[in-house]
């Protein structure tokens, strides 16, 4: 049990997520924490991923859909949280391109229910239990938009995204923002790096190409790979939320990053690099050339850095692990658990690319019919 009391009843919505049942599996399994898990079991969500603490007494999961704002409410007055962190949401740029008002159906309207819900029951609290709640609202480094080769993104960065789904978390942002500035509501949020480790889906980049690689298929890269993205291993991240949970003051953003950025292009051969080790027999050797460059995504960001200073220095908080040792955890992951994700490739996603963008075929079509 950590030695913080406040905060022992939790409600997590998208607890069947990647990031959102790496924090599960945390705070029941090694903090002992009550945890009530919503999710709506989406493509991406899966009940296998918090099987390690399913029967535990201090764990329930609640199938709903936080746009469903009855079936919320009655979640929050049944289980009286004392703290809610809210993952859910769409989160692939690729399939917000493609697909764009899912993203702003479950991340802005769906953050709007949060908010309301968590507000009515704020409210209707006595003082002391009203004092302790917080409301952690997580969110991507994604709508700060894109740096070029130098600088970093901070919490006083304005907002520009460029992807239908980095605009969603930013209207998101804003509305989290607004309920504590306008009803009080003791709201934090967290912007953070792209995320990799066990359990991710595998239409992400780091699960795409370990997959692809052992089958020996091609490894698809966007553009030239000069893109830049700081990578933070799934369960540091977990570890960071729960600081800011405890830690954190209301009405404030905490930036978390990895302090590992790395050219998409380096981190694919990084890898194969693994890949090769770790499969010394396989028929792909070296893995390096199945390599492929792609036509690169529309609206790609060029480079993505946090400073994340505020919350190593004023909540104590800093991961674990190195982007080196994170990523050859992960690959071992991948390489021993291939029931799992052979299961999401067979039923749910195919390996296919998405994010080609139906949209701007649509405003071809229609130059070309004028």
């Amino acid at each position: 049990m950590t030695a913080d009391t406040h905060h022992e009843r939790i409600l997590v919505t998208g607890g069947c997520g990647f990031i959102g049942s790496a924090l599960v599996r945390r705070l029941v399994g090694r903090d002992g924490r009550r945890v009530a898990n919503i999710d709506k079991l989406t493509y991406a969500g899966d009940i296998a991923n918090v099987a390690a603490i399913a029967s535990d007494p201090h764990y329930v999961f609640h199938q709903v859909d936080i746009n469903d704002l009855g079936a919320v409410t009655s979640v929050f007055e049944k289980f009286r949280p004392d703290g809610v962190v809210h993952l859910a949401a769409e989160s692939h740029v690729d399939r917000s391109i493609d697909s764009p008002e899912t993203f702003v159906w479950t991340n802005v309207l769906g953050t709007f229910n949060m908010l309301h819900a968590a507000h009515a029951y704020w409210r209707n609290l006595p003082a002391g239990e009203a004092e302790r709640f917080r409301f952690l609202h997580v969110s991507t480094d994604e709508v700060y938009g894109s740096l070029g080769t130098t600088g970093l993104f901070s919490e006083e960065t304005p907002y520009r995204p460029n992807s239908p789904y980095s605009a969603s978390k930013a209207a998101s942002d804003h509305l989290a923002r607004a309920w504590h500035s306008t009803y009080q509501l003791p709201v934090i949020v967290t912007n953070c790096s792209n995320n990799y480790g066990p359990y991710q889906f595998p239409e992400k980049l780091i699960p795409t190409m370990i997959i692809a690689g052992l089958e020996g298929k091609d490894l698809p890269v966007y553009g030239a790979g000069e893109n830049v993205r700081d990578w933070l291993f799934v369960e540091d991240h977990a570890d960071a939320l729960c600081c800011v949970l405890s830690r954190g003051r209301p009405g404030e953003t905490y930036n978390i990053g990895g302090r590992a950025e790395r050219r998409n292009i380096d981190l694919v051969r990084d890898i194969c690099s693994l890949l090769d080790t770790s499969l010394c027999e396989s028929l792909h050797l070296p893995h390096e050339k199945l390599i492929r460059f792609v036509a690169d995504r529309p609206g790609h960001d060029l480079r993505y850095a946090i400073d994340d200073s505020k919350i190593r220095n004023q909540l104590g908080w800093s991961p674990s692990k190195t982007l080196s040792s994170g990523l050859k955890q992960t690959v071992a992951w991948y390489l021993e658990n291939r029931s799992w994700w052979m299961r999401h490739r067979e039923q749910r996603y195919d390996g296919g690319r998405l994010g080609l963008s139906v949209f701007a075929q649509d405003r071809k079509d229609r130059r070309h019919a004028g």
